[in-house]
């Protein structure tokens, strides 16, 4: 029988460093701890716990030396790890820098080196990639919105599976703005409306939806996601005013 995930990630860093390091060996940079698992969002059972395995150049060749371990702590809530290399995560910092950018804000070392804290970050190429992500996020919602038809349980997977990604796009604006980013994705949400005058109270309650405190109705439902398309399409024209070009 699987067992339960810890109630704080932190105690199982000893064991999961005893693992990788047994099959790695000096192939093993570092282990990182990300996501909700750093911090008050992590709720046990239902958050996952996610590590990014930083091996050495011959070491990312021994994939198939880790299908074990993945194994053993998958049924444990443990999500696949990460793997990479630090020239991975050095020479893609212009393709992906929201993805960096959100894990070096929430992220904890468990082992080895942090190839996370002294990243820097291209103020054009972090703005570019919100603006393609918000634009190309948009045209994904107005499609399931008309493929749902309205139909609230199919518009809150929506929901639940589209809010994730916008809290890590509001992170990178409120960078982009100089604007401290907060811990805890309220909070988050909370920062970046004032600061791009959004609905706070909108974001919340799809917050809510996200995390299973709220059901409504098809009406309401339908309502709440119209109003969701119409923020980011908002959010859109404030991104192209950072320095692109208006739509």
């Amino acid at each position: 029988m699987a067992k339960k995930s810890p109630k704080n990630p932190m105690e199982i860093f000893p064991e999961i460093i005893s693992d990788y390091k047994e099959v790695l060996g000096d192939d093993l940079v570092g282990i990182i701890l990300y996501g909700s698992a750093t911090g008050k969002d992590y709720r046990p059972g239902k958050s996952d716990i996610n590590f990014m395995i930083v091996v050495s150049e011959q070491g990312i060749d021994r994939l198939e030396e880790m299908l074990q371990v993945v194994k053993k702590w998958r049924k444990k809530n443990v999500a696949v790890p990460l793997f990479l290399t630090e020239n991975y995560v050095k020479t893609s910092m212009d393709v992906f820098p929201i993805e960096y950018l959100n894990l070096q804000q929430n992220h904890l070392l468990v082992f080895g080196k942090d190839i996370l804290n002294g990243l820097t970050f291209n103020p054009e190429f972090l703005r570019l990639q919100c603006e393609r992500e918000i634009k190309g996020k948009l045209l994904l919602l107005r499609e399931a919105f008309l493929e749902s038809s309205g139909r609230a349980r199919d518009l809150d997977m929506v929901i639940n599976q589209s809010i994730h990604a916008f809290v890590a796009i509001f992170e990178a604006l409120l960078f982009l703005k100089s604007v401290e980013v907060p811990e805890g994705k309220r909070e988050i949400i909370r920062a970046a409306s004032g600061t791009f005058d959004m609905n706070t109270l909108l974001f919340e309650r799809l917050l809510d939806v996200k995390e299973g405190k709220a059901h409504h109705g098809e009406k309401v439902t339908r309502q709440l996601f119209i109003a969701y398309l119409k923020e980011i399409r908002q959010l859109a024209r404030h991104v192209d005013q950072l320095g692109g070009q208006d739509e």
